[in-house]
This record gives structure tokens, sequence and C-alpha cells, in this order.
């Protein structure tokens, strides 16, 4: 491992993190909070040390395959750690178990929280949970490549593949340091504008922010119980949806429509598959619900929120769906698991993975009912290589081998089945809500500090496809070449 480059890295997460905690004084000091303190003296000590842990620069930054693994891993424990200190030490969440959950589960985007009254929150709090979402909804680490131009090369490489979502990342990028400011430009682009949509709809400027930074992670922390409930508002809901599946695409379509390829976009599966699974399932749910509701519109309503909610893993409610009946609730799990688009901002298994699943799938029948026959997997055109179809296998293996240990160590809590397991697939998807106790009516808080200990790491390993997590408890991988 090069330490030293990790550790490095690690300096710059805290020095970010620091300067962001700024953001959430100002706040307080506007709202006039006395907790605004917490975010100042913290942050600049988070800044302080950044800067101590710099001084050692290392003479190259070189980072292995291993060792961006290491450095990406370390960088989401540290940012976890780092902003629960505020939310515990300002008394607001006394318990830190609680504030770590509370902290993991916004900088990984899950929205899952042990508060039951959110509303008492000071606003600079508030602020900072919704901040943690943003921060964390395009990463931490193409932030610093953007930042840091000796971040390139096969180190950016490294760090990127270790906190980009999906099945691989291209190896040719151009220039790296380019290309996560244009992701970080649209990414501020969309926020920016669901911010003047949700204002033109006539909510408050501080709720427009806070909601469009948690939609923009894909997370789903709200300043009120009720959650988007609160705003009584089909205009306001209804833009909600849209840029949660707006934000659930793979942003690289967002590249290709600035770059004017539009017939590259046409060919690119994974996005209609996306749309398509968004639809059907939409449907299905609109007409299973229908009794609930007064009128078709009203399901519709509801169903395309929830739709857009849970399978771009933001996890935002507008009422409680454990009512819903047992044909939605299963969609609405399995959509939990789906997740969205590679390379976006959301959560789960990812589109493209459920397809080259499906593919190879597909593939042994065809091989069954001709031996002698050569099939070859292909996704966008593009030959899918067996590397690639081999690590998703194995992906998935881990990925239902999680589900099941985390079900089984939050089972001794002795809460009902569906709790336990919605809520162990929710947290690994970085979704939030589950159904039970964990519903979207509901919270994590009468779990204990194992259980909260097992459901922030399935969040932080969730965020970052399993891997890099698991490697640093891997005594090997710390050891010299």
């Amino acid at each position: 491992m090069n330490k030293r480059t990790i550790l490095h890295i690690l300096g710059w997460v805290m020095l970010v993190e620091g300067a962001a905690m700024q953001l959430a004084t100002f706040v307080g000091i506007w709202y006039g909070e006395n907790n605004y303190r917490y975010f100042l003296y913290i942050g600049i000590a988070l800044m302080a040390v950044g800067i101590l842990i710099r001084i050692n620069r290392p003479k190259r930054f070189e980072l292995q395959r291993r060792d961006g693994f290491a450095a990406t891993a370390m960088s989401w424990i540290v940012l976890s750690l780092g902003g629960a200190l505020p939310l515990w030490l300002s008394g607001q969440i006394p318990n830190f178990a609680d504030a770590v959950f509370e902290s993991a589960s916004g900088f990984t985007t899950t929205g899952a929280t042990i508060l039951q009254n959110i509303e008492a929150l000071d606003n600079c709090m508030l602020f900072w949970r919704a901040l943690s979402h943003f921060l964390g909804g395009m990463g931490v680490i193409v932030f610093l490549l953007a930042l840091i131009p000796k971040l390139g090369g096969n180190a950016g490489i490294n760090l990127m593949k270790a906190e980009s979502t999906g099945p691989e990342v291209d190896k040719t990028m151009p220039n790296l340091r380019r290309y996560a400011l244009t992701l970080y430009g649209i990414y501020i682009g969309l926020t920016v504008l669901e911010v003047v949509f949700l204002m033109c709809g006539g909510m408050y400027f501080f709720d427009a922010v806070t909601t469009a930074f948690s939609t923009a992670g894909t997370g789903g922390f709200s300043c009120y119980n009720n959650s988007v409930g609160y705003f009584d508002s089909y205009y306001l809901q209804g833009v909600v949806s849209v840029f949660m599946l707006l934000f659930g695409v793979n942003f690289y379509v967002y590249i290709l429509i600035l770059s004017k390829k539009i017939k590259q976009i046409l060919k690119l599966e994974e996005l209609w598959y996306y749309l398509g699974i968004i639809a059907v399932s939409t449907i299905i749910i609109t007409f299973n619900i229908s009794r609930i509701y007064p009128n078709l519109f009203d399901s519709f309503h509801h169903s395309f929120f929830y739709v857009t909610s849970i399978i771009s893993s933001t996890g935002f409610a507008i009422e409680d769906t454990n009512n819903w009946p047992a044909l939605s609730q299963a969609i609405i799990v399995l959509l939990t698991c789906i997740g969205a688009c590679a390379g976006s901002t959301g959560g789960g298994f990812k589109v493209s993975r459920v397809l080259i699943l499906i593919k190879e799938a597909g593939k042994e029948f065809k091989i069954i009912v001709h031996p002698n026959s050569v099939h070859a997997i292909k996704m966008n055109g593009k030959r899918v290589s067996h590397e690639v179809t081999r690590n998703v296998s194995v992906y998935l293996i881990i990925y239902i081998a999680f589900i099941f240990v985390s079900t089984m160590l939050v089972a001794i809590d002795g809460f009902d089945l569906t709790t336990n397991i919605t809520a162990a697939i929710t947290t690994l998807n970085n979704t939030g809500p589950g159904f039970g106790m964990v519903g979207s009516a509901g919270n994590y808080s009468q779990f204990s500090i194992l259980s909260k200990v097992v459901f922030t790491f399935n969040m932080i390993a969730g965020r970052l496809e399993l891997y890099p997590l698991l490697l640093i408890f891997l005594p090997s991988a710390w050891r010299k070449n």
C-alpha cells in the first residue's frame, strides 16, 4: 500500500469537509442559532488536521488499484465520522452511534434516519444533512479529481474506479480532470435548475435548496417529518419526481447531449431499460392502488413519485406505503434492488448489471440448445468481455451474502422479518425506507447499537459497491508487493 499518498488524500478529504461545514456555519448565523459554533470549530479543526497531514507530501502520486480502493473507503469513513461530530457534540443527536449512522446515511445518500422528530433540529443541522447528500452524491473523490491537478493518470483512474458506480469505468478518459469538472458542472446545473422550478411553485429558498440537494444526491433527507408530503402540491411533488428520474440517469448521457451526439444516446440500452422499468412499474402500481385513491390521476401521481423515488434510491415519501397492496410493495422492493443507472448518483445493483446477467442467462440457454454455437454478449452494440460478466456474477454473490448476513445479525433485535430484511436491503442499496418499522413513515431509532453498526457498514459498502470497503479489512492488502 502507498500509505503516504493515501494519507495525503485523506488530508484533502478533511479539508473539503471542514470547508463545507462553514456553509452550515453561515446558515446557523443567518438564523441566529447558537449551534453554528460546532460547525465553525469542528470545521476549522478538520481543516487544520488536513493541512498538517498534507505537509508530508508524497514525491509522486502513485496509486495502484488496491491503493485507490483503500483511499476511497477510508475517505468515506473519515467523512462519516467527521460529519457526525457536530450532530453529536451539539446534543441534537446525543448518542454517538446514532450520529455516525445519520452522518453515514447522509454522505452515502441513503436517507435512512434515526430521528423521530426531524423538525426539532436547528436549520444549520438540517442544512448539513442535505449538504452531506449533495457532497456524497457525485462523490468526494470525483470532487478531488476536479480540484487536484496531480491526481490524474492511473492514480486518478484507480480512485474513480473505486467510487464510480456500475460494472466498469472507461480506462481511456482523455482528460480525467476535465471529465470530473464536466460531471460536477452538470450536477450543479441540474441542482440549480431544480431549485428554480421549486421556487416557481412557491417553495421557500431554504426548503428549495435542501430539497434539491437531497434530490441531486438521490438521498432523501427532508426538513420535515412528512418528507415531501409536507408540501401538499402536485406541482412540487411532480418536479421532485422528474428530477429524481433525471439524477438516476447515467451522467454520460448528459455529456453526450452537451456534445450533440444524440445518435449515441439512442444506442444506450441501459437508459431505455431504465425508462422502460419506470414506465411499466408505474402503470402496474397505478392500477393496483387505484382503489385507494379517488381517481386514476391521483393513483398515477403517487405511483410515479414512488417509482422514481425508489429506483433512483432517493427515498423521498409523500405517504405511508405500508398501506399499499402486496403487489405494489413487492415491485418497490424489486426496484430497490435494481436501482438506477451506472454512472448516476443513484444506488442499487444497477440496471446495467441486471441487463448483463439477463443476457448471460440467455446465452447459457442458447448454448444448451446449440452446444457448438458461439454467442457473445453485447451492450450498446459492443462486446462485453468475459472479465466484466465474471465480475458481475461475483458481485451478485457478494451482494446476496451481504443481505443475508446483515438480515441475520439485525434479527437478534427480535423485530419482524419484513422490517429486518427490507432494512438490510434498503441500507445496502442506499435507498432508506423499506417496510414495517422502517417504512416511509418510520425510522431506524428502535434498533440496537449492533444493528445500527451493521446498517452503517451496509450503507458505506453499498455506496462504494462492496469491494473497496471489504479490501481494507483484508490483511494481505496492506502488505508490500
